[in-house]
């Protein structure tokens, strides 16, 4: 009989701060979200610390008692990591570790270390491996403490090379080979993509755990990993799919976060080439999640990044099956209606009406609600692109309408 595999978590305490432009609300969404993150990369979090401050101490980034009080919970509970919701500097890490004898991570380590779980593919490796480097470099300090000086001897006298440069000399080699390497791999996949010809590309983009990868399934019957984690897909994945007759590539990409490490977006920039070179968008949005209007603007700025903010997209709201609105009582007169009472047409009646009504899709890749209204959508945006660049096509490819009397007839 096969025994069940124990999992074990790391006791784990997670720390953010309420500044000027950070609410409480706010904070707590990103806690929340800080803490999927951790459970994504095999850590249970048993404590949530914050402190109001106009500013991150440049020393400690937080206030010395505050300091002392997480010193005493991780001392007395056993924590064996603490992870920073904000990017701590080179400095405020050293200074906290002094402190406070436990992992001390922040919110770029966090999602690296996912990253480096999930990479699968050699460039995916070598992608996640030099984010990592660049992400070291200034943080060597302290390191190697127990050598101070490289061994002397015949012909190596005088001060010689602290352990730390010969480190650092290391990091930056390495940096060097990695880019190297990408360099090689990037022209590889540009010939690649040259290699597909003229047809429609389709890329999906949106943020992390918003069902895309469910969706490249059910469009383009693959086989694409999927799991209710953060960052399940890091390889990007192609398909050739058809909707009737018409064929066209679809890519599921690497899916997008808040406060995203810019050594990932640099790294990954051959990745991110996929939404580039994409002639169509398809921007995913998990509608069920409550912070949904904030992660579209994070998925919208990545893409002004990396200048993709200008292509046709599509808005596809996913997960409709999932979405709950609160409510309020008919007697209750002092509760104020925010979005989150919305119902999914009053959504409609909002801003996504000004989206278009021809390019907002309200969908359940799960349960494929709607589904045939999304193909059809689709169908009608890659043949618009199709007979722009061929118009001698246009009778091959008829109306979505016209294409399903046609199937109907034969």
């Amino acid at each position: 009989m096969l025994e069940k595999e124990k999992i074990n978590f790391e006791k784990t305490a997670i720390v953010g701060i309420v500044t000027q432009n950070q609410s409480e609300d706010k904070l707590s969404e990103y806690l929340d979200e800080l803490e999927f993150l951790t459970f994504t990369a095999g850590g249970q979090v048993v404590k949530r610390f914050w402190q109001k401050m106009d500013k991150p101490n440049p020393k400690t980034f937080l206030g010395t008692g505050k300091i002392d009080e997480i010193h005493l919970f991780v001392k007395e509970n056993d924590i064996s990591t603490l992870i920073f919701d904000d990017e701590l500097t080179p400095s405020q890490q050293k200074n906290i570790s002094k402190i406070i004898d436990c992992k001390i991570l922040d919110r770029t380590n966090l999602i690296l270390d996912i990253f480096a779980q999930r990479a699968e593919t050699s460039y995916a490796r070598t992608q996640v491996e030099l984010a990592q480097c660049i992400y070291l470099l200034p943080r060597l300090s302290g390191l190697w403490t127990h050598l101070e000086r490289q061994k002397g001897g015949i012909g190596m006298r005088g001060p010689g090379e602290t352990e730390i440069e010969t480190d650092r000399r290391i990091v930056r080699d390495r940096i060097s080979l990695l880019k190297d390497k990408i360099k090689t791999i990037d022209k590889q996949m540009g010939i690649q993509r040259s290699n597909r010809g003229a047809m429609v590309r389709v890329a999906l983009v949106g943020y992390t755990n918003v069902g895309k990868s469910t969706l490249m399934n059910a469009v383009g019957k693959s086989d694409v990993f999927v799991e209710n984690k953060l960052f399940a897909t890091l390889d990007t994945t192609v398909r050739k799919v058809v909707i009737k007759n018409l064929p066209f590539l679809l890519s599921d990409t690497v899916g997008f976060i808040r406060k995203l490490p810019t050594q990932l977006v640099d790294s990954f920039k051959s990745t991110l080439d996929e939404v580039r070179e994409a002639d169509l968008l398809l921007h995913i949005v998990d509608i069920s999640h409550p912070d949904f209007e904030d992660h579209i603007a994070s998925v919208n700025q990545t893409l002004l990044d990396i200048k993709a903010n200008d292509k046709p997209t599509l808005m596809v709201f996913n997960k409709i099956d999932a979405y709950q609105h609160l409510t309020i009582d008919e007697d209750d007169l002092m509760t104020e209606k925010t979005p989150r009472h919305f119902t999914l047409d009053e959504w409609k009646q909002t801003w996504m009406s000004r989206v278009g009504h021809e390019n907002a899709l309200f969908i359940s890749a799960t349960h494929k609600e709607n589904f045939e209204e999304f193909r059809e959508r689709v169908y009608e945006a890659v043949r618009q692109i199709h007979i722009t660049r061929f118009p001698y096509n246009k009778f091959l490819y008829p109306d979505y309408k016209d294409a399903i009397e046609k199937e109907e007839k034969e």
